[in-house]
């Protein structure tokens, strides 16, 4: 067992999962609030040798240093690499503190916000429809940025609804391909689709004026990725084009754009994250839980 354990806000776990938490550490303390600064980081963690964080705080090397009981820390967020990750994970490694993260918790919930707004759009309820009659997700081109595990869940439910999909990913994905999804290089995908789902990891921008230039007019765009995944001056001028619309479910998945950006018509944000959902909170405690017992396994 852990000596200490302590999150330093709130990390999302269910009741049952908190308290859970005192099989793995003799002593528990949880955070009701985020931290404002890394001397409260410090202060919060003290004495602690296990450390629980969401995506709202930074564990960097300077709170480390200052630490020096941590040998865990777990990510109660998506940890998709190490260069996009809201901790150290180098500077731990190199002190010998274990990092652990999660992922793909709540992708079920983003699959059902993009059907929701999808089909708001092509029919037109709600909102403003896309073309001059209502039309079906069949037949539609969908270009997929990123097939990874979200990525590949939209593109399967929109296959399963008679979609035209072709994807862009780093690597070939031979599986989907024999699904019947069609990998093209990002340029003739952004040409062919009528929508387009940006699904990246942190810190990825693919899409720049260039590929904007590409996406052209009567356009629809999905961000579904945690940041944006594009150059956010070049979105502002890509939707001064006649028919284009933009999509996500976050304000932050839009970038640092300007006062006002949210008014447009065009553009669609819940303001509400479609992935936290009751399942993917009882599913991120789950892995919390295991990354614990591995930790402690080692």
């Amino acid at each position: 067992m852990f000596q200490k354990l302590v999150a330093i806000e709130p990390v999302s776990l269910i009741p049952s999962a908190e308290k859970d938490l005192y099989r793995y550490a003799h002593e528990v303390v949880l955070y009701p609030d985020i931290p404002g600064s890394d001397d409260e980081i410090v202060r919060r963690i003290g004495d602690a040798d296990a450390v629980l964080v969401s995506y709202t705080s930074r564990i960097g090397a300077a709170v480390m240093e200052r630490c020096p009981n941590i040998r865990y820390i777990g990510m109660c967020c998506s940890l998709y690499s190490e260069e996009s990750a809201n901790v150290d994970i180098a500077f731990a490694r190199s002190r010998g503190i274990k990092v652990l993260g999660i992922r793909d918790y709540g992708d079920r919930g983003v699959v059902e916000y993009v059907l929701h707004e999808l089909t708001g759009l092509l029919h037109g309820f709600g909102m403003p429809m896309l073309r001059d009659e209502p039309v079906e997700i069949t037949g539609l081109k969908v270009g997929i940025v990123g097939l990874g595990v979200s990525g590949r869940m939209i593109a399967d439910a929109l296959a399963f609804l008679g979609a035209e999909v072709s994807y862009y990913s780093r690597s070939r994905k031979p599986d989907a391909e024999a699904a019947g999804m069609q990998y093209k290089p990002l340029v003739q995908l952004l040409r062919d689709s009528e929508v387009v789902f940006t699904c990246l990891n942190k810190n990825v921008l693919l899409l720049g004026r260039e590929e904007f230039a590409e996406l052209g007019q009567g356009k629809v765009l999905f961000n579904t990725s945690i940041g944006p995944g594009f150059d956010h001056a070049a979105l502002e001028d890509w939707l001064k084009l006649p028919g284009n619309h933009f999509f996500c479910d976050t304000r932050a998945a839009a970038g640092p754009v300007p006062e006002g950006f949210f008014l447009q018509e065009n553009v669609h944000c819940a303001n509400v994250s479609s992935g936290r959902t009751k399942q993917a909170f009882v599913l991120l405690s789950q892995k919390v839980l295991a990354n614990l017992d591995a930790a402690l396994a080692e």
